[in-house]
């Protein structure tokens, strides 16, 4: 395959995969709603890794700046953040998700079970997809790894906002920072405990 890139011409087969991959995700949200009345995804963003920030995440792992690395040593070229209104929408996304045809899941890591040190929480996927694409061995159909992380809201709010001040230059305070960076996490995860529970007494209402 042609050289074009860090991702060797496969830039328009990670598109197809990761349309996809929305468009089924999509699609379950959709019949779920009309089934229970319950929306699962509240937002879906989806992003094929840009060029320059590959190419960095190859450096930082010690790996050469090719396609190989950049498709089988690492797993995220593909990303999908879906975003939820309640705790155990997580679970029913992610239940939705091991069932697509076609799809291993290779890893999942649950930080909203097991936090982060830091408050983070997210529950986190890696799938190893197979697709009518061509990949990067020539194969066709290809197979492609893609990375699905499923939040909160609340969840969702606070990663944002902690990725800004992460990346502050100059931060003398940073103990307290990061002290109260865990207290709002904690105090967010403590809300969206809550709101699952006002959810469930309404559901046994009804």
């Amino acid at each position: 395959m042609a050289d074009n890139g860090i991702y060797g011409g496969c830039k328009e087969s990670l598109q197809h995969v990761l349309d996809d991959l929305k468009g089924k995700i999509k699609q379950y949200s959709a019949e779920e709603k009309k089934k229970t009345g319950i929306k699962l995804v509240e937002h879906l963003i989806a992003r094929i890794k840009e060029e320059d920030s590959m190419r960095e995440k190859c450096r930082r792992r010690g790996l050469p700046e090719t396609p190989e690395s950049a498709l089988r040593e690492l797993y995220d070229a593909i990303g999908i953040r879906v975003v939820c209104a309640f705790r155990d929408d997580i679970y029913r996304n992610v239940e939705l998700i091991r069932s697509f045809p076609g799809v291993q899941v290779v890893t999942e890591k649950d930080y909203v079970k097991n936090v982060k040190p830091n408050g983070y929480r997210s529950y986190h996927m890696i799938l190893l997809v197979e697709a009518p694409y061509t990949d990067i061995d020539g194969n066709n159909p290809g197979k492609f790894y893609a990375e699905i992380q499923l939040r909160t809201i609340a969840m969702d709010s606070w990663a944002a906002l902690e990725h800004q001040l992460k990346y502050k230059k100059n931060i003398t305070n940073t103990e307290l920072i990061v002290s109260e960076l865990k207290r709002c996490a904690d105090e967010m995860a403590s809300t969206d405990v809550s709101m699952q529970t006002i959810r469930d007494l309404i559901r046994e209402d009804n």
